[in-house]
């Protein structure tokens, strides 16, 4: 059915509910990796559409990585339990990049353009001048699950299980073994079923480092006063803001690991923030220094850079004075970004000599 002005302006539900345009209720679910968040998106809309029986339901799925074929064998499932009435006014559209693939069938073309009106306004909402909310991004999981290996190798020097490496990115077991498939010879495989790599994968760490801007949601803030304080100044006013889910990467946080690395001063304070599927909670940042403003170009110097961490265990270390470290890998990928490659190439050496001596 499609809503009466289905572009009229958006109403909002409950938080995480669907949105009400006529009588048609969206719901976006964005990022979603597993089905059973498709099963109970499916029997929460199916909920709200028999309350009332005039107005159907679409569920969006805004940059999942579920595949058309798992979409419509889950449907074939609602469709043996749910009346018909119900499930003849449901509807679940696959979002990827702008454009709408829709199961049992396609909506008509009015609809899918407010349908994708609500899916921009829930990506857009709550953006302030220094930028309060990032938009949300799906975990990019090839980039999460190397990362996740080499910091295994690097640091941890241990082979995981497949469920294991699942729980750590965030990411079901299928979505491991899919990734796993793409690295070939380069996963080592044990007979009690844990992985590791067999050496450290310098040409697919330079494409880690060359997706790190895209994957890790990176943003820029320049000081605009004039006279801006220093990194260390900085953290120091963070630690007494405490803001959950933070950490301090960069230069600072490699030095932490390793304290001789050749650098002197800190050109700018790199943070680490753990938000998973959501948006990167930036609130902090006007509390932190009122004078900071994003800075788009990439060329230009920035005083304070933010990193989205979404794998499910962000792999920070507690510091003694509050917030914690960014885990090393981390660290290193906020030093390429920086180009400082001569001291990335040192700490990464530093890493893997640590690394030996451990085994």
């Amino acid at each position: 059915m499609t809503p009466n002005n289905p572009q009229s302006a958006l109403g909002h539900t409950k938080a995480g509910g669907p949105v009400r345009i006529g009588e048609a209720l969206i719901m976006i679910r964005r990022g979603a990796d597993a089905i059973r968040t498709v099963r109970t998106a499916i029997l929460e809309l199916a909920y709200e559409v028999a309350s009332e029986p005039r107005i159907s339901g679409y569920l969006v799925l805004e940059d999942s990585g579920i595949t058309e074929n798992r979409v419509r064998a889950e449907w074939e499932r609602a469709a043996a339990v749910l009346k018909g009435d119900i499930l003849n006014r449901l509807t679940i559209c696959l979002e990827r990049d702008g454009k709408l693939l829709c199961v049992p069938q396609e909506v008509p073309r009015e609809m899918a353009a407010a349908i994708l009106k609500a899916v921009g306004a829930a990506g857009a909402g709550g953006e302030a001048q220094t930028g309060a909310r990032a938009r949300s991004t799906r975990p990019d999981y090839s980039f999460v699950i190397l990362k996740v290996l080499i910091y295994q190798w690097l640091i941890e020097s241990e082979a995981v299980t497949a469920e294991r490496l699942g729980r750590i990115a965030g990411c079901s077991y299928p979505t491991v073994a899919r990734v796993l498939k793409q690295f070939g010879s380069l996963i080592e495989r044990s007979s009690d079923r844990r992985v590791r790599l067999r050496y450290f994968p310098r040409e697919e760490f330079d494409r880690l480092v060359a997706n790190s801007e895209r994957a890790r949601s990176t943003i820029r803030f320049a000081d605009r006063s004039g006279q801006p304080r220093t990194p260390e100044a900085r953290v120091r006013r963070l630690e007494k803001l405490r803001p959950a889910g933070v950490a301090i990467g960069g230069v600072l946080g490699a030095r932490h690991y390793f304290a001789e690395i050749d650098l002197v001063g800190t050109p700018r304070l790199d943070v680490s923030v753990h938000c998973g599927h959501a948006a990167i909670d930036l609130s902090f940042i006007n509390d932190l220094d009122p004078a900071l403003r994003r800075e788009e170009d990439p060329h230009k110097p920035a005083s304070v850079v933010v990193h989205a961490v979404r794998h499910a265990d962000p792999l920070f270390v507690p510091r003694q004075s509050g917030l914690a470290w960014a885990d090393p890998v981390e660290c290193l990928l906020d030093l390429r970004e920086a180009r400082l490659e001569s001291q990335a190439s040192e700490f990464l050496e530093t890493l893997k000599r640590r690394q030996k001596s451990a085994q």
